[in-house]
This record gives structure tokens, C-alpha cells and sequence, in this order.
């Protein structure tokens, strides 16, 4: 059994109910908003990241969209330095809204495109000034005065604002879409081309990870649980020491598969037939998914020539763009772009480790460029059972924009599900392709860095190959001037993409910020999630050239700077052994710590550098809900029973079981509990639990006739069975990924009970402190930052 999992473990000495609890937080702020709209213009903070919540768009755009760390923008850069909090936002463009929040509307200017400033190009938006009776606007971001198009003009109403406002919702909404035409494409904008890459060598065959493909995806695309876009194309290559490219014209009686065997001279064979639309080529792409997972069954080939196939599978989207998924077994070690196990464990934790992050090979970085540039994104999924090189080949993920998901030991038997959920949860999301994103803010601040698994030519366009509704970008700000506190701030972030089905838009989000001088009103309105999840990015961004041990100390001397600003600047006349936290900020200490803990940060040499640069990437990446629900994640006590519990309550959510703080000091052996991250999910069972429960849930009489392999519960006919159902079903329903059920039994399954333990975040395990033990830390250095 792990330590860290000890339940009623002896207390400190301090009480960890006295200090701050993200449960008590994240309660008060969804009874908040159970009974209340968000509305988007008001001076309100918006909600937290997790809470369920309705916002309406009123002129700022929804906070799904984009988030800053500070609502109160300070006055000056010296205003700024002294509260020591981040400027910056997270902007995330296709994010899914809530099925009562209203779409967003497309407006359609015809060939000359949407209105905008002549000066710095920011698009026609709530917060443009019209003046001279409708005739000009001003741009509220660089304040230029512009000449209202004749086609455009609108007469102003008494109030100064445009007659036609209501049938304009470019003017009166945060967000638009705007469908744009010739001169907003550096290619035609064609429906998405698909593009499967798959390993079919003897390791993809033996662990079952070829005919989980076939089944998932035939599945996904003719049993109509999924909606496929309209005039969207898909093709297969398959690769080995070869590669295989398939004919699947409909015109054709059968399929024809094409053999490639020059791997260092690679070209597609085929202009036409590889990439065809599915319902008219069902007949031969079902043929050949039946097919292929006997297809090479005879195959001892254990060689991979995945740099070869990703080098073709460029060359046949090239013209187009597109959206690739490759899925690998093993390093490649055959064609192009071969690479070679680097790993070595005596460097893992020390300052020679950073080498590990970078490709190892040229030229997977300057293909993932090509890629990048060409509109073509690039999702992952390694499945191999030892070193991948995720650095390397997931480099072509990085660069474009795309997930990357990694199946260690991949068993089709125990992971399948998972699997085939995660590439249908993928392939299912908002998509937009062939990209470029910009962020303008007004007069007085600039952007000065973008952060996330990103490419950029210059230092002003993102170039996003792909982006789904997950993706999140982070954007640094600085000052090029000082700001009036009787004025607004005001953020454009405008994302041109081709959909899917084919068409080119811009989408627009826009927010408007206050002005602060003083600290208190600066700290009053910190977004304690964008905070954090800012600086997590800006901290990844320095892991390729800093030391890890460096970059946590700093982490931790950040957390320490903001609170002695608030204390100094706000909480002056307090006793000097008070630990004073904002209220904004008081989770900043347990979400700095939760960073730490992460495998992107960890310290030792426990952490294999496949799964630090996955989890790099990964946090690099995610949106600020999923980031905060990654960072501390949700236990829940069901050994407690409650009728109410899988019942629709009057606010239409879920009846969840009772939340517990991440400590083995919450768990009791005579518990059972739900831990999940949003990634994971895990039922812990203690060595104590009641008979009758582990019958009502598993139909046997003792905890070790439970079979923890599985990765389902059976389905009993009881009410306690069914409510653990629906609360797992739930779970996974609002969750972005699809979280496999982990059986622990206590004491009995170690494997499962070290990864249950890794989700006790308050306690001392992961090569740092307990939460207890780190406030008071941090309170020490706040106090030592006071006596200065």
C-alpha cells in the first residue's frame, strides 16, 4: 500500500479545514450562479472555469472564448510590477457553448469582407464609435477615425448609436462569425480532407491496436452516432517497411491497394482515389476495413517507416491542406527521418534533462513546419510499450495544433474503449483548419508573446494548421504606454480557419477590461484559473532552456511575490504571523503546489521523458476549465446513502455525490470513492468496505473476488448499482475526454493505487510538500518578504 494513501492519517498542526478549500470556493461561486445569468457586460467577475453556467452575450464575448488574469488592468507597467500578476490571456476560439447559449451568428459582407479599421485592421465590433450622423467610426483599438463604406451606413439615433443595431450582430454581440471569400485564402477553401496514417507492422497486429482502428472508425463512420461534414473526404495509407496507399474510387469494383517501397525517395502514387467522400465510397471503404486487420496478419515486420508515410501523407494534402492522424507501435527506426532510443535515466532530473524535449531529428521539426504552413494538422497516437521519442514525433502534433495520445502497454482487450472513445471524441469536436490567429489590444499595451503547442512565422500571426474546440492559446501583454483609469481596454482576438465543410471565416471575440490604479481593485479582480493557467504556460515555454529545478523555484517565487504584494499594498495593518490571502487568490498556493506535482514539472528521476514532454505539451494546450480540473481533481464519497444522489435537481444538474479535499486523511478503509481528473477515473474501494455494497455494485461477497482488470462495472439491478452508473456516465457526459473506470481495491492492486495516489494532491508524495506544509512555507516566505 502507498504511503500516500494511508487513510486517517494523523493531523498536522495546523487544521487543513481552516485553510482554503477549492470545494467550499467552487460551491459558493455555482450556488452563484444556479440562480443567475451571467451577463457579459456586467462589472460582475465572470464564473469559474468549472461552474455550470449561462452567459449572454451582451457586447463582450462569452468567457468560454477568451479569459484574462486581470480584470482591472493596472494603469502603468510600474502599477502592474507591484502586484506582481500576470498580464495575459487565454484565448480559446471554438469553444463549445452551453446548449441554452445562443450560436454564434455569420454575417456574410459579401466579396469585400466585413469592416474594418484601415489603420490596424481591427474588425468592426460592439465597442466601434460612430460619429457625423453614421458617416465615420472610430476603432476603439487604435482610435483612428475611419469613413463609413456608402453600403454600410446606418443613421444614428438620438443616444449616438446606429438605427439598424438590432439586425447588426456584429454590433451587438461579443463574438461573430464572419464568412469571408478570395481575398482571405492563400488556397481554395475545400471541405476537410482526412487523412489516417496507421502502423501495420507486427507489434500493431499483436497488441490488437490495428483491428480496434478498423472497428472504431467504420463505426464512426456508418452506424450514425456521428455526424460526418458534408463534402469531408478520408483516406488511408498504411505503412510498414513499405508504404500502402489505397484506390477507394467508387467507381471501382473493389479497392486497390498501391505499394510504395522506396523509403527515402517517398511520393503519393495517386492524385485521385486516395482521399474520397465515405458515403459514396462506403462499399470499398468498408471492404477494406474489413479487411486490413487480417490483411497483414502473416506480417513479422517490426520495423516502422513513420517519417516516410508522414513525408507522403504531406505530399497528398499539400495542395489542399487537411487533417492527419498517424497511429505508431514503436520508434521508427526504418526510411525517413529514423531515430534512436536517447533515453537515459541517469540524466532524468538533473539540468542535462532540457536536451531530452527538443527532436532529435531535423526533420520532423521542419516537416511538422511544413505541415503548419501548408494548413494540415497533425494528431498523435503512440501506442508503443517503451520509448516513443514523444519530443521527436510528437513534434508534428506541437507544430500544427493537434492532440497527442499515448496508450502505454496498449492492451485492445483492457484499452480499447478507451481507444476508440478518444478517436471518436476527437474526430467529433469543432474543427477549423488552415489557420491564422491575431490579437490586437488598444492603444497603451501590445502583445508581446503567444503561448501553447503553436508555429509562427512572424512575431503578430499564430499560424494554426488545426484547432479544435479544446485547444487554448495563451497570450502575454505589455506596456507601450500608460492607460486612463476613466477609460476601457479593450481585446480583439480574430481567428480566420476554413470549416470542415468548407468554408472560409473569421471569427471575432472582443472584451473590454476596466482600468485600475489602485492594488486593491487590481487584486479584487484576479481570475484565479487564467492566473495559474498562465503561468503554467509561461513556464513550459522556459523548460527547453531552464533547468527544472529552477523553473519550480521560480514558480514558488511568484506565488510568494503576488501574495506579499497583496499583503504589503492591502493587508498592511494585519499581524504579522496572519497568513492574509486575497480572496481572489487564496487557491494560488494549492494550484502553484498541484503544478509542481505535475509530471510536466515533477522533480526525480521517476518521471520518463515521454510522459514529461506529453504532459508539456499537454498543458501547453488546454483550455482553462480542463487545465483547472487537471490541476485538482474531484473525490467523491459514494458509500453514503442518499436517494437524491443521480436525480435531476431543480437547477437541471446532476445530484452529485459529497466532494472531498485530495487527502488519503478524507478516505476511510470502510469508504468507496470517485476520483477523476478529467482524464482519469478511479472507484476506490477500502480494505473495510460494507459487503452489502460491494454485492449491490460487483455481485460477489468479498473485496478480493472483485476482478480489478475490468474497466466497466457489471450491470446489476439494484438501486445503489444503478446510481454509481449514472454518476459515472455523468462524469464522463461533461468531461472533454473519455475517462476509462480504474478498479483499486486497498492494499490489493498496487499499480492502480500508486496512479490513485498521484490525485491526492494535498498530500506529501510526488517529490514535494503536502498542501499543509506549503502554505505555511509560503506564509514564511511572505513574512521574510515583509521584515525587508
Amino acid at each position: 500500500m502507498q504511503p500516500g494513501l494511508q487513510p486517517n492519517a494523523p493531523k498536522p498542526r495546523i487544521d487543513p479545514d481552516q485553510i482554503p478549500s477549492p470545494i467550499a470556493v467552487h460551491d459558493n461561486d455555482q450556488n452563484l450562479f444556479n440562480s443567475n445569468i451571467f451577463m457579459t457586460m456586467s462589472k460582475d467577475m465572470p464564473p469559474l472555469s468549472n461552474t455550470r453556467y449561462r452567459a449572454v452575450d451582451e457586447g463582450n464575448c462569452n468567457p468560454r472564448f477568451m479569459r484574462s488574469t486581470l480584470y482591472n488592468i493596472p494603469t502603468s507597467d510600474d502599477v502592474a510590477k507591484l502586484s506582481s500578476i500576470p498580464l495575459g490571456l487565454i484565448v480559446q476560439p471554438l469553444a463549445d457553448l452551453d446548449p441554452q447559449e445562443a450560436p454564434l451568428s455569420v454575417v456574410d459582407f459579401g466579396k469585400p469582407g466585413p469592416c474594418r479599421c484601415s489603420r490596424c485592421n481591427a474588425y468592426v465590433n460592439p465597442f466601434f464609435r460612430f460619429l457625423d450622423g453614421g458617416r465615420r467610426f472610430m476603432c476603439n483599438i487604435c482610435q483612428h477615425t475611419n469613413e463609413v463604406s456608402a453600403d454600410y451606413f446606418s443613421n444614428l439615433d438620438m443616444n449616438g448609436r446606429r438605427v439598424d443595431i438590432n439586425e447588426r450582430p456584429e454590433l451587438k454581440f461579443g463574438s461573430c462569425e464572419f464568412a469571408v471569400y478570395d481575398q482571405y485564402c492563400a488556397r481554395p477553401a475545400v471541405p476537410l480532407s482526412y487523412l489516417f496514417v496507421i502502423d501495420v507492422s507486427w507489434n500493431a497486429i499483436q497488441t490488437g491496436m490495428l483491428a480496434t482502428f478498423a472497428s472504431s472508425i467504420k463505426h464512426y463512420l456508418y452506424s450514425g452516432a456521428f455526424r460526418w461534414p458534408e463534402g469531408a473526404l478520408v483516406g488511408f495509407i498504411t505503412f510498414d517497411k513499405s508504404l500502402h496507399f489505397y484506390n477507394l474510387n467508387p467507381a471501382l469494383e473493389q479497392f486497390q491497394m498501391m505499394v510504395v517501397a522506396d523509403m527515402e525517395d517517398v511520393f503519393a502514387p495517386m492524385q485521385h482515389g486516395l482521399c474520397v467522400d465515405p458515403l459514396k465510397a462506403r462499399s470499398n471503404i468498408e471492404q477494406f476495413l474489413d479487411a486490413l486487420p487480417t490483411m497483414f496478419s502473416n506480417s513479422r515486420v517490426t520495423e516502422a517507416a513513420l517519417g516516410s508515410a508522414m513525408q507522403a501523407a504531406f505530399d497528398a494534402l499539400k495542395p489542399t491542406g487537411g487533417r492527419v492522424s498517424f497511429f505508431q507501435t514503436s520508434l521508427p527506426t526504418f526510411g525517413l527521418g529514423v531515430l534512436k532510443n536517447r533515453e537515459d535515466v541517469k540524466i532524468l532530473g538533473t539540468d542535462k534533462e532540457k536536451a531530452l524535449y527538443e527532436p532529435q531529428e531535423y526533420f520532423w521539426k521542419k516537416l511538422g513546419q511544413d505541415c503548419a504552413s501548408h494548413g494540415i494538422g497533425v494528431d498523435s497516437y503512440l501506442f508503443a510499450s517503451s520509448y516513443t521519442d514523444v519530443a521527436t514525433v510528437g513534434v508534428l502534433s506541437a507544430l500544427t495544433g493537434g492532440e497527442t495520445n499515448m496508450y502505454g502497454s496498449f492492451d485492445a482487450n483492457r484499452h480499447g474503449v478507451k481507444f476508440a472513445n478518444d478517436l471518436h471524441r476527437t474526430l467529433s469536436r469543432t474543427y477549423g483548419y488552415d489557420g491564422l490567429l491575431r490579437v490586437r489590444v488598444s492603444t497603451g499595451l501590445k502583445v508581446a508573446e503567444y503561448f501553447g503547442n503553436i508555429f509562427m512565422k512572424n512575431a503578430t500571426d499564430v499560424e494554426v494548421a488545426g484547432m479544435d474546440s479544446l485547444k487554448a492559446i495563451g497570450v502575454g501583454l505589455q506596456y507601450d504606454g500608460k492607460l486612463d483609469e476613466r477609460a476601457d481596454v479593450y481585446v480583439q482576438a480574430a481567428f480566420l480557419y476554413t470549416t470542415a465543410e468548407g468554408q472560409r471565416r473569421v471569427r471575432v471575440h472582443n472584451l473590454s477590461l476596466g482600468i485600475a490604479s489602485q492594488q486593491a481593485n487590481i487584486f479584487r479582480k484576479a481570475e484565479m484559473d487564467t492566473v495559474i493557467g498562465f503561468l503554467t504556460r509561461a513556464t513550459i515555454q522556459e523548460a527547453f532552456t531552464t533547468p527544472l529545478k529552477t523553473l519550480r523555484e521560480r514558480l514558488t517565487q511568484r506565488c510568494v511575490k503576488i501574495l506579499t504584494a497583496y499583503r504589503q499594498h492591502c493587508a498592511a495593518s494585519s499581524s504579522p504571523g496572519q497568513l492574509i490571502l486575497p480572496e481572489s487568490l487564496k487557491l494560488l498556493p494549492l494550484y502553484t503546489l498541484a503544478v509542481l506535482k505535475s509530471r510536466a514539472l515533477r522533480g526525480g528521476k521517476m518521471v520518463p521523458s515521454d510522459q514529461r514532454v506529453y504532459t508539456m505539451r499537454l498543458l501547453n494546450s488546454l483550455g482553462i476549465a480542463e487545465h483547472a480540473n487537471y490541476l485538482y481533481p474531484r473525490f467523491y464519497n459514494i458509500s453514503i446513502h442518499d436517494p437524491t444522489v443521480g436525480v435531476m435537481n431543480e437547477h437541471g444538474l446532476l445530484q452529485l455525490p459529497p466532494l472531498l479535499r485530495c487527502s488519503a486523511a478524507r478516505l476511510s478503509p470502510s469508504g468507496i470513492y470517485l476520483a477523476e481528473n478529467g482524464r482519469h477515473l478511479f472507484l476506490w474501494i477500502g480494505a473495510a468496505a460494507s459487503q452489502d455494497l460491494i454485492r449491490d455494485l460487483f455481485g460477489v461477497e468479498q473485496l478480493g473476488q472483485i476482478d480489478s482488470r475490468s474497466n466497466h462495472l457489471p450491470t446489476r439491478d439494484n438501486e445503489y448499482s444503478k446510481q454509481v452508473s449514472i454518476v459515472i456516465e455523468y462524469l464522463r457526459s461533461i468531461r472533454y475526454r473519455f475517462m476509462q473506470l480504474n478498479i483499486v481495491r486497498q492494499g490489493m492492486d498496487p499499480q492502480n493505487e500508486q496512479r490513485f495516489g498521484q490525485l491526492l494532491i494535498e498530500d506529501s508524495n510526488l517529490d514535494n510538500q503536502s498542501y499543509v506544509d506549503y502554505l505555511c512555507d509560503i506564509h514564511r516566505s511572505i513574512q521574510k518578504g515583509m521584515s525587508k
